[in-house]
């Protein structure tokens, strides 16, 4: 029975290993006691045993050791705590799911601008690219199809004229939403305004692009072909929409109908002004250009004479977008908010329709020659 207490040398240093070399030692002893005869344990080991744990404890959890804890304990002493980590779980995983549905629907519409820009670029290429001073097919082009040396200023156009397409499409869904239900003239006029805000938008960034290059605003490049159909002057013709408008307005009054016809009639005789001017310095440029002997191979002369003439075609751009700019006031003038409202949702379904046109005619079906 002496020889336990030759078994246990205290230690220099107790570390985590230790309490299972001690079982290992207590194993022998009762295994050698039992052998004995005697089961009964010296209450010196135990007593021992039991300082050498709390020593052993205590050192743990002063180097920062989690002490273990009974988690069926915690969770019934905070119920409220667990209820909440769930509530923020729930939120967290909600959260989560609308931003994957946003995701998706965010995918889902760069996939058809993709789609929509792929079928722009089919037709351009079908059509012929603008190039800085013309159509260049000697130059290197990117993988898209264009020039390097193409004007910066004139490929911004383009693209801010793509967004101005998209957001007049959104506004001629809200016309025709509004139109349909049943809404006060307050809010039907604070569309009319943003409308007619998004046309004036236009001329302007036409005149800034005209300064760029006046001849590829004036030739409509930047126009689908069954819009160039119609162009005038690098736009539209008031005269020509008033007529094809009239027909879609409300119940006019006399003195409505009297006031358009001489609108009418007025931006008639301003177009046929600005296309004899117009007429008048393109014969000033022709005779610029051929100015000379043709067929010497020296031609910088005549070129520079007509640069300086060019310039004034950028004055008409802007006279005949003023005349447009005017219509349009005038016509807004005339009408009620009601009219007005139906008068810009006519306007711009026939600008879409034009541009289906051009779609539906670059990709209708060809018989074999």
């Amino acid at each position: 029975m002496n020889s336990t207490s030759t078994h246990f040398v205290p230690p220099r240093r107790v570390n985590i290993y230790e309490p299972l070399h001690q079982f290992g030692m207590w194993g022998e002893t009762f295994k050698s006691n039992i052998d004995n005869g005697n089961i009964n344990t010296p209450s010196h080991i135990i007593i021992q045993n039991n300082q050498k744990l709390d020593n052993n404890l205590s050192e743990d959890t002063s180097h920062g050791t989690p002490l273990v804890f009974d988690q069926e304990t915690s969770t019934s002493r905070h119920p409220d705590k667990i209820k909440r980590r769930l509530a923020q779980n729930r939120e967290a995983a909600k959260k989560s799911r609308l931003r994957k549905k946003a995701y998706v629907q965010q995918l889902e519409t760069s996939r058809l601008k993709l789609i929509q820009l792929e079928q722009e670029l089919d037709r351009a290429r079908q059509q012929g690219f603008y190039v800085g001073n013309g159509i260049d097919t000697t130059s290197t082009t990117t993988s898209l199809g264009f020039s390097e040396n193409m004007n910066s200023g004139i490929a911004a156009f383009e693209m801010e004229y793509g967004q101005w397409i998209e957001e007049q499409n959104k506004q001629i869904c809200e016309l025709r939403t509004v139109l349909q239900g049943h809404v006060g003239d307050v809010e039907l006029r604070l569309l009319v305004e943003n409308a007619m805000k998004h046309y004036f938008d236009l001329f302007r960034m036409k005149s800034a692009a005209a300064k760029e290059d006046v001849f590829f605003v004036m030739s409509g490049m930047w126009r689908t072909s069954a819009e160039r159909f119609f162009l005038w002057i690098g736009g539209f013709r008031p005269s020509d929409l008033i007529k094809v408008l009239l027909p879609h307005f409300d119940v006019m009054t006399d003195q409505q109908i009297l006031d358009v016809c001489n609108l009418r009639q007025s931006c008639q005789q301003a177009e046929d002004a600005l296309s004899q001017g117009m007429e008048k310095l393109q014969h000033t440029l022709a005779d610029c250009v051929a100015g000379g002997r043709l067929g010497e191979g020296n031609y910088v002369p005549q070129v520079n004479s007509a640069m300086e003439r060019a310039e004034a075609s950028v004055s008409f751009v802007n006279q005949a977008d003023h005349l447009r700019h005017e219509t349009l006031q005038q016509m807004h003038r005339i009408l009620t908010t009601r009219q007005a409202a139906r008068g810009l949702l006519a306007l711009g379904e026939y600008f879409q329709r034009l541009r289906a046109l051009s779609s539906s005619w670059a990709t209708r079906h060809r018989e074999p020659a």
